[in-house]
């Protein structure tokens, strides 16, 4: 899984991820800083079992701290988006390269209007124009590769009888559309099963709502710190009427307070609304904790940024966390460790579906599932919930 951080330049996206990586990026106030797209690891939240359960974990594919599970999600910082982009324009095609295979999009937003839509430095620009522009630019993207050779393509699906939504889906490999995704998108629609009987109008209405399917976004209304709260206010309620989530964001705030951590002089979790300070450190840099705190933390809550990176993962993408153990009395593996290991999975999801996330061949063999916490069988129509801690019964090969 991987989660794209996209917008136009100048408007903080490279710091939001490297906020969120703490990976050193090149952040400048110009168009086009980042060019090529930049990877790093970030992490999801959760409370971890053993908050509730009282016991402590010896975390393999994650991270533990204070009661919390650190889960890695891949995260990918792309060029700078500017209007015009799917002909090409600015960075257009490597921008579209680049987010191919997201899972979910941040969009970072200049809540305060004061960057236009190339990226340059105004006195005000609307930021709801901004959320309608990275819509056109996916959704002509997508349109384009679809549009080539519709005609052909339409024809080719009536004639040989093949399921449309599969034919869509291997027509749009390339950019992680699933069979499921393009039905979906179908279905919203009321799309007739017949392509050749669809309109211009109707394939690109289509590609609309296969872009929500299929690469969700989050708003991460940035520079809030320097915003009114009548323009944060403005936002969220433009944002929210065409179903977007906004958080009100500091990349900025949490850039600082992840580095002075790294560095030992605070105790900071991200997503926390205050750290603690460990050791003395220079006015100026004392003087700089005081105003995220008064600035950001005391008036939101927190910085945003692991708001956003945690609601993408757990409300967009619909993941919930789950703990396979091969003990459930002890909930350890065979090597003692305990809960060793989680794995995000889709809401939905069944023990057999953890069972193939483990081993291929432990999902072939699966008998059934015991749930750790009441010790009860479970088949494999069970539905995974948050923070589940799961034994798989399998049969010996």
């Amino acid at each position: 899984m991987e989660i794209g951080v996209v917008g136009k330049p100048n408007v903080g996206k490279s710091t939001f991820f490297s906020a969120a990586t703490l990976v050193d990026v090149q952040i400048a106030n110009y168009p086009f800083t980042t060019i090529d797209a930049n990877v790093g690891v970030t992490y999801a939240v959760a409370e971890h079992p053993c908050k509730e359960l009282g016991c402590k974990p010896n975390p393999q594919n994650y991270e533990y701290k204070d009661g919390l599970a650190l889960i890695p999600i891949k995260m990918i910082d792309v060029a700078g988006l500017v209007p015009g982009a799917h002909e090409g324009r600015g960075l257009g095609n490597k921008f579209l390269d680049d987010l191919r295979m997201a899972s979910a999009l941040i969009h970072v937003v200049d809540v305060t209007g004061k960057t236009d839509a190339e990226g340059q430095l105004t006195d005000y620009h609307d930021p709801v124009e901004d959320i309608e522009f990275l819509e056109k630019e996916i959704d002509y993207w997508i349109y384009g590769i679809l549009r080539k050779n519709w005609e052909k393509f339409a024809k080719r699906i009536k004639l040989q009888h093949l399921k449309l939504a599969q034919a869509i889906a291997d027509q749009l490999t390339g950019i992680g559309v699933s069979e499921e995704d393009a039905f979906e998108a179908i279905h919203r629609l009321g799309l007739d099963n017949d392509p050749t009987k669809w309109s211009d109008k109707d394939l690109l209405a289509f590609v609309r709502e296969l872009r929500k399917v299929n690469k969700p976004i989050i708003i991460a209304a940035n520079k809030a710190d320097a915003a009114s709260d009548e323009q944060i206010e403005k936002l969220k309620k433009e944002g929210e009427k065409r179903g977007y989530i906004v958080v009100p964001t500091s990349a900025a705030a949490e850039l600082t307070l992840r580095k002075a951590a790294k560095a030992g002089f605070i105790d900071y979790v991200p997503g926390s609304s205050d750290f603690k300070i460990l050791k003395p450190m220079s006015a100026k840099q004392e003087k700089a904790l005081q105003l995220i705190k008064e600035k950001v933390l005391d008036r939101f809550g927190s910085t945003g940024v692991q708001e956003v990176i945690n609601r993408a993962v757990f409300e967009l993408l619909q993941l919930v966390p789950v703990y396979p153990v091969e003990d459930e009395h002890k909930l350890t593996d065979q090597f003692g460790n305990v809960l060793p290991h989680v794995h995000l999975l889709p809401k939905g999801s069944t023990p057999r579906d953890l069972a193939y996330k483990v081993h291929t061949d432990l999902g072939k063999t699966f008998l059934y599932a015991v749930n750790a916490r009441t010790h009860r069988r479970v088949g494999e129509d069970y539905e995974l919930g948050f923070n589940d801690i799961i034994k798989i019964v399998a049969t010996a090969r």
